[in-house]
């Protein structure tokens, strides 16, 4: 009965949306678009009745990024990760505020964190992590409508088969009693305290607190938990640290910052990558594989990134993300700052990134996306071309390197 009262709720409330937001000028394509997705819809297990009140009136919001219009250049996602050199990113200062909010929160739900690690094997100050960096412990509240995003990104979004799924969980989440035709999400159609998409949703749902429901947006046992279980499915491993701040050794070779240059943290150590605080592993941590990461190239902080720091990354494909996530969890943990400063390199715009990028793989040093973004790939591919033209080897992107292969 507690189900059927939550959908009718759902289905009234979706109608009377509809009649306060009237549609003022449809567009035709889009309507059938959204038409042709009601067989999906109803496979899903969404009611006629439900689809009609989701989507009756419903227009396309084309100020969203990352859309494919006709006649128009596509705008970039507006994500800070992929634009700011990692000391704006990583500012201490927001570090600070939001570990010290951290450690309140911490003592705060102490009782769910302590049973998300028991149960889930991640411990509490990751999840807490996340949760800050999304919305900032619950203060920052998404400002798109979800379902009105899913439906655009669907309909001209560079990703439509896979928005297209989303827009369809979204529904069933109203259909289902978890979500509603308000619902805020980012302009990726994520939600939720934690922000995840609605596939995630349904692959972990769990009612943490025990209250009969699962509820994303106001349960902060429900929300953590999720984001606990969708880190353990993507391979979390319990007691295994997400990465080791190391100072690396005069000339050491930056283009081995790379996932697939995997070694044992003894072998790194036994080559002169040092633990940066001056701590000494234990046999047990020195026989953890870990991959080399230099965000700035030679430049800036290095470390030695386990299995969890790409587990992690498979929750938002960002080294700046699991840094900012992995480090904020060590100092809501009691650790301390970086101990190497970050540097104060300039990035280059997108498009001389891009240009680099197209370079390099024309010459076959790189194979990756054409993205404009200064990743792993972009600056081991970029180390291995200024071996070749004899520069200074630095795997960062640059103007001289940038005027060598336009030379070329």
């Amino acid at each position: 009965m507690r189900r059927l009262r939550a959908c009718a709720f759902a289905i009234l409330a979706l109608a009377a949306f509809v009649r306060a937001h009237p549609a003022h000028a449809v567009d035709p394509a889009f309507t059938r678009f959204i038409a042709s997705l009601r067989s999906d819809a109803e496979r899903a297990g969404v009611s006629r009745a439900t689809f009609e009140a989701a989507t009756r009136g419903l227009e396309p919001d084309d100020k969203l990024p990352d859309l494919e219009l006709p006649g128009r250049k596509p705008q970039l996602a507006p994500q800070a990760e992929f634009v700011q050199v990692p000391a704006d990113y990583l500012n201490e200062g927001s570090i600070a505020r939001l570990a010290a909010a951290g450690r309140e929160v911490r003592q705060k739900h102490r009782a769910t964190l302590d049973r998300i690690e028991r149960d889930f094997g991640v411990p509490g100050a990751i999840v807490l992590a996340i949760w800050a960096r999304e919305t900032d412990y619950g203060r920052f509240k998404p400002t798109y409508n979800a379902i009105r995003t899913l439906a655009t990104q669907a309909y001209v979004g560079r990703r439509k088969e896979q928005f297209r799924n989303e827009f369809v969980l979204a529904l069933k989440m109203m259909q289902d009693g978890y979500g509603s035709p308000q619902m805020r999400s980012s302009w990726a159609g994520a939600i939720g305290l934690t922000q995840l998409i609605p596939s995630e949703f349904y692959k972990n749902a769990v009612d943490f607190d025990g209250d009969g429901r699962i509820d994303i947006f106001n349960s902060v046992p429900d929300a953590l938990a999720i984001t606990a279980k969708q880190l353990r499915s993507k391979g979390w491993q319990p007691g295994l640290r997400w990465a080791y701040e190391v100072r690396a050794p005069q000339g050491a070779d930056c283009t081995l910052g790379v996932p697939e240059v995997s070694r044992p943290i003894g072998e790194w150590i036994g080559t002169g990558f040092v633990p940066a605080d001056g701590a000494r592993l234990t046999g047990s941590e020195q026989a953890q594989s870990a991959s080399l990461l230099q965000p700035e190239g030679i430049y800036g902080p290095a470390f030695l990134t386990t299995k969890n720091y790409f587990v992690i990354k498979d929750y938002n494909f960002s080294d700046l993300y699991v840094l900012f996530v992995g480090h904020l969890a060590d100092r809501i943990a009691g650790r301390g700052r970086f101990v190497t400063p970050w540097s104060a390199t300039q990035q280059m715009r997108t498009a001389d990134v891009e240009t680099m990028q197209k370079y390099l793989a024309r010459i076959g040093l790189y194979n990756d996306k054409i993205d404009g973004k200064a990743g792993m790939q972009t600056r081991a591919a970029l180390g291995a071309f200024q071996k070749q033209a004899r520069l200074k080897v630095d795997c960062w992107p640059n103007a001289e390197s940038l005027r060598a292969m336009t030379a070329r």
